[in-house]
């Protein structure tokens, strides 16, 4: 039986809503670069499904329960989960500085047992990781915003696979060194970018084309849909690559995808540049990302989307995440609220607590 850490206690404190409010105290401070990222990250990996997976008694089943297919589990990608983030390139030094911190709460906690005071133990969440990141962008001689949303992901990755785990993974940059050595403003002029329509595009109203990139740390990973296409719809022409071979989800291109209807939520991505360029979420996109567990927002044009479902008008960048599921109605229904019977009775039987009999 491992025993946790004083930081392990400290950060298993925090719950959904105190992460989501350490959130929007970091995010005016986030580098522009990053800060799409850092709120998609941390949608890609959510506290609440991490918790209901790590305190079920049989996780398998309710991964199959959940639909959930890919790479879910955050302990099997430490070092790579955040490779989109352009914060990603400094991994190594973040995850060292983090390491160190757990230590130094290991130490004021001896410290205080014995008497003394220790006053970092008052230090809020938010504090902490503008500290670390205040520390660590020195040591580097950087700006403390390009690593304020990387040393967030670090914390809640520390979180969800504990102290030991996150010390063992070997904390490298899964990204080659043309594109680490690319700075914060250009990659935030490549995502500006206008894509020309030839000489004459000036007239053009139909038939523009428009360019999709879904991995901004691979040059090739672009394609071309039509003015009005969905993402998904555009995916599905790139017959670049032996997709299925990469993720097994991959069966029309680069974007996992199955019913084209939102009926799925295999088709989920993030979006990293771009968002404005596409349509507003829809009725049914609305509706069904919610029940997904995706995201609840009520924001015409959210960083979340169903590819299939989000139609393009300009370039745009994406992220895909490794998996997909639908844990939403099984997520609202564990909550100890009013309205929980409601959630309840309006839930299909796939997504109902061991312990509730379906009427």
């Amino acid at each position: 039986m491992t025993t946790e850490t004083p930081f392990e206690t400290f950060l298993n404190q925090h719950n959904e809503e105190a992460w989501s409010a350490t959130l929007a105290t970091l995010l005016r401070s986030i580098h522009e670069v990053d800060r799409n990222a850092t709120q998609i990250w941390f949608a890609f990996y959510p506290l609440p499904l991490f918790r209901a997976l790590h305190e079920s008694d049989d996780k398998e089943k309710l991964a199959q329960r959940l639909l959930l297919q890919g790479n879910y589990e955050l302990k099997d990608q430490i070092d790579n989960s955040h490779r989109f983030l352009y914060g990603h390139r400094f991994w190594p030094q973040v995850k060292h500085a983090v390491e160190q911190h757990a230590e130094e709460w290991h130490r004021l906690q001896s410290v205080s047992s014995e008497g003394s005071q220790a006053k970092a133990y008052a230090t809020s969440l938010p504090d902490q990781i503008f500290a670390v990141a205040r520390a660590t962008a020195q040591e580097l001689k950087l700006d403390d915003s390009l690593l304020v949303g990387i040393t967030a992901v670090a914390f809640m990755t520390l979180q969800q696979v504990g102290l030991a785990a996150f010390k063992a993974a070997p904390g490298t940059i899964s990204i080659d060194k043309k594109h680490a050595k690319k700075s914060a403003e250009q990659i935030l002029r490549d995502r500006a970018k206008v894509d020309s329509q030839g000489l004459l595009g000036f007239l053009k109203t139909v038939n523009k084309q428009f360019t999709v990139t879904h991995d901004e740390n691979d040059d090739k990973a672009k394609y071309k849909l039509n003015e009005g296409q969905d993402l998904a719809w555009g995916a599905a022409e790139d017959q670049s690559r032996d997709w299925v071979a990469i993720d097994p989800r991959r069966i029309e291109g680069p974007i996992p995808v199955e019913c084209r209807s939102a009926s799925c939520g295999t088709c989920w991505v993030g979006v990293l540049g771009g968002v404005e360029k596409l349509s507003d979420v829809g009725a049914r996109e609305g509706k069904k990302i919610k029940e997904f567990g995706y995201i609840d927002t009520a924001e015409p044009k959210p960083l979340i989307r169903l590819a299939c479902q989000a139609l393009a008008q300009g370039a745009v960048s994406i992220v895909i995440p490794p998996w997909n599921g639908q844990f939403g109605k099984y997520l609202r229904s564990l909550r100890p609220s009013d309205d929980a019977s409601a959630v309840r009775d309006e839930t299909p039987s796939q997504f109902q607590p061991d312990n509730q009999p379906v009427n």
